[in-house]
């Protein structure tokens, strides 16, 4: 499949430096390669692809651009342990990620591209890449879903517009015309507003201020109506800390979740924490949603916290790895409030820790890092797990494979 008409106006774009913001499966990776393609097939260059981290350079690109080297025979020699690709004419092509600076000092390239380039750190771009490109007079694509006004891409992207050599773009996830409407409609329903603007309209929205911006006394606090009944599953989203050890208790209804007690022990550990949620709940079915490193972290016992919790009679739900913080913080938000005006997530008014830590955590200031140092992560932590195993943030789904870089059909 050819380029679609966004991607296709990037592409002919004559600038040596583009800045793209797009929404999510607007199409990102298939323009990448497409010009990763065009600069490699001129003998001699350096082409390397920048993305956060190695796990997202593979991920994202390496089979991908892998195969159709090989099955344009294109490729010479493919190191799978480097991410490397020497194709026949010589050029030779890098995939490196952003954590790890050190190892890209001293380069020299001749074409860039730094992939979701907002999660990386400004650095990278001004001490590192910027430097490599000046003794070949490299070109640079940035190609990213935005992050923010704080974000040094939001300073790229205004300052493209007015710069020379340097060019701006901006799609939506609808413009790529990778994902239906109706899917796009759909995400409103997982997202509060100000996540759907930023993800699927490329907005660059402002994250100042309160984390949990969504919540509301009014909307968001209700008394419980309906005592948790023993044939309900009790739903407990669990921080693992040697203090303080919490838990917040809630009802889902398969819409909506309602939390209505909560739990703090100072200078505890797991097991007493199994025993006060059994004395409170005796005989209740109970699932709980922890943190997922407490499958092999200990709290004052020789067994982990997950094994410790299997022994009280409960079910975990968790993962390998916790969700993205990212991600849980969209969860609560879009429970909060969604773009489509649902509020789904409420509180009790007795849960008055849990209120006073969603109500008050922000961020660092300039940053989209949680601010830790005010004690109120724990109970949002907690939160986090449960929400977001229950009301996950869904990726859209893609109805088309994407354009042929080579031009095939």
């Amino acid at each position: 499949m050819p380029l679609t008409k966004p991607q296709k106006e990037v592409a002919d774009d004559p600038a040596r430096f583009k800045v793209a913001v797009c929404g999510r499966r607007w199409g990102k990776t298939f323009l990448s390669m497409n010009q990763i393609a065009k600069f490699g097939r001129y003998g001699g260059r350096k082409i390397f692809y920048v993305a956060p981290t190695y796990r997202q350079a593979r991920q994202i690109l390496w089979d991908d651009l892998k195969q159709k080297m090989l099955a344009v025979r294109w490729a010479k020699k493919i190191n799978e342990s480097e991410l490397t690709i020497e194709l026949v004419n010589g050029t030779k092509i890098y995939l490196r990620s952003a954590d790890n600076p050190d190892s890209l000092r001293g380069i020299s390239v001749d074409y860039l591209v730094m992939d979701e380039c907002a999660m990386v750190d400004v650095k990278m771009w001004t001490e590192v890449l910027r430097p490599a490109l000046s003794d070949r007079g490299g070109h640079a694509l940035f190609i990213t879903t935005p992050k923010g006004k704080a974000n040094w891409i939001y300073d790229l992207w205004v300052g493209a517009k007015t710069r020379e050599n340097w060019s701006a773009f901006s799609y939506t996830t609808l413009d790529g015309g990778n994902v239906p409407p109706e899917e796009i409609e759909m995400a409103k329903l997982d997202l509060d507003e100000r996540s759907f603007k930023q993800e699927y309209e490329a907005s660059f929205e402002t994250y100042a201020g309160s984390i949990y911006y969504n919540f509301q006394p009014e909307q968001n606090v209700t008394p419980t109506l309906d005592p948790i009944g023993q044939r309900e599953i009790l739903h407990i989203g669990m921080d693992f800390n040697r203090t303080p050890l919490v838990a917040v208790m809630a009802k889902w209804n398969g819409n909506e979740l309602h939390c209505f007690d909560e739990i703090q022990l100072m200078g505890s550990n797991t097991q007493e924490m199994c025993d006060e949620i059994n004395n409170r709940y005796p005989n209740h079915r109970i699932w709980v949603w922890p943190d997922a490193s407490g499958a092999s972290h200990r709290t004052n016992s020789t067994k982990s916290d997950h094994n410790i919790l299997r022994s009280a009679g409960f079910t975990i739900k968790s993962g390998r790895a916790n969700p993205p913080v990212i991600d849980r913080i969209a969860a609560v938000n879009a429970g909060l409030l969604n773009a489509s005006g649902e509020v789904r997530l409420t509180f009790d008014p007795k849960v008055k820790n849990m209120i006073r830590c969603i109500s008050t955590q922000v961020y660092r200031e300039g940053t989209r890092v949680p601010d830790k140092d005010s004690d109120t992560d724990h109970f949002n932590d907690a939160l986090g797990y449960m929400v977001h195993g229950l009301m996950p943030i869904k990726r859209p789904v893609v109805e088309r494979t994407g354009p042929d870089i080579w031009g095939h059909h």
